[in-house]
């Protein structure tokens, strides 16, 4: 008995550096909500496998494959369709836009003042008077841009990705379509040839999909 746990244990821990591997190179703290289930998944399975040694190991290496396949197809998925990776992993939130709190999105996001507090204050941050811009990630961490380190108003949102306007993102720097169009018609390039677009303040830095 004691050999088939600590069998099952070193091939088990095999199987999950292997599947880490397979689905890519990410931190704890930056898994999306759906790496995180795959990841709880694949932990409980095999928990059971351990404890239930008596049972075959393809029991829960054939579920664990499926977890890991449906991982990497969702991933490859991500990357051809900015839609299918808002719905997987949510889109980032802004909560202060210009040194004001933005109360509908965090009502929607369902984060309260006191989480805000919180990880301001785990950041070093005494007060809210002391930020311009905090940004909800879709991994649940704050991004903080204080106003002493904000002297050249770059906003660190992006207003185009993969050809898609940010429309969201506009709206928070004070700007359109009609705008952000006129801006790329003038450096002759196109919409969709756009790869990743942001706004510093007195111009839009564009990295092309060719380069």
């Amino acid at each position: 008995m004691i050999f088939t746990i600590i069998f099952r244990t070193i091939f088990f821990y095999m199987v999950v550096v292997i599947s880490y591997k397979i689905m890519g190179k990410r931190e704890v703290g930056e898994l999306g909500v759906f790496d995180l289930i795959i990841s709880m998944l694949i932990s409980q399975l095999i928990a059971i496998s351990i404890e239930n040694y008596k049972e075959p190991i393809w029991f829960v290496l054939v579920p664990a494959c499926i977890l890991v396949l449906f991982q990497v197809l969702f991933a490859k998925i991500s990357l051809k369709s900015n839609k299918f990776r808002d719905i997987l992993d949510g889109k980032e939130s802004v909560i202060i836009s210009n040194g004001k709190l933005n109360f509908l999105e965090m009502t929607k996001q369902k984060y309260n003042l006191s989480d805000l507090l919180l990880q301001l204050r785990d950041k070093g941050i005494r007060s809210i008077e002391e930020v311009d811009y905090a940004v909800l990630e879709t991994n649940g961490k704050l991004s903080v841009f204080q106003k002493k380190d904000d002297n050249n108003n770059v906003f660190p949102l992006p207003i185009v990705l993969d050809g898609i306007i940010e429309e969201k993102n506009l709206v928070y720097i004070n700007k359109n379509r009609k705008w952000l169009k006129s801006i790329i018609k003038s450096k002759n390039i196109n919409l969709d040839e756009i790869f990743y677009a942001f706004y510093t303040g007195s111009d839009i830095y564009i990295i092309k999909k060719e380069n």
